[in-house]
């Protein structure tokens, strides 16, 4: 079993086929393509709906933590309208993670 590159867990180990080890993170670098955005009452508590306009996959909710580790501790209900965070583009995902 493996995660695919789109998956918050695509670098985290399986430990006897079963259980997820402990998680490495996926880190996301500051590029200066990053859009400075706050939080909508569109996207209140849903990172997947955003992620799913910026880059028409809604499993992609979890880089947006990794980009603002410090802003969205808890990537679910720290995503509350008037955050502001820094959105990576397409390209950068692209880039860094593969996808």
């Amino acid at each position: 079993m493996s995660y695919g590159t789109s998956s918050p867990y695509y670098t985290t180990g399986i430990v006897s086929n079963q259980f997820l080890d402990i998680m490495i993170n996926r880190p996301l670098e500051k590029n200066p393509d990053d859009i400075y955005w706050a939080i909508t009452p569109t996207y209140h508590l849903r990172p997947d709906m955003l992620a799913f306009d910026l880059y028409n996959d809604s499993k992609l909710w979890w880089v947006f933590a990794q980009r603002n580790p410090n802003t969205l501790k808890d990537p679910m209900f720290d995503f509350v309208v008037g955050t502001e965070i820094y959105l990576p583009t397409s390209s950068t995902l692209t880039q860094t993670y593969g996808i």
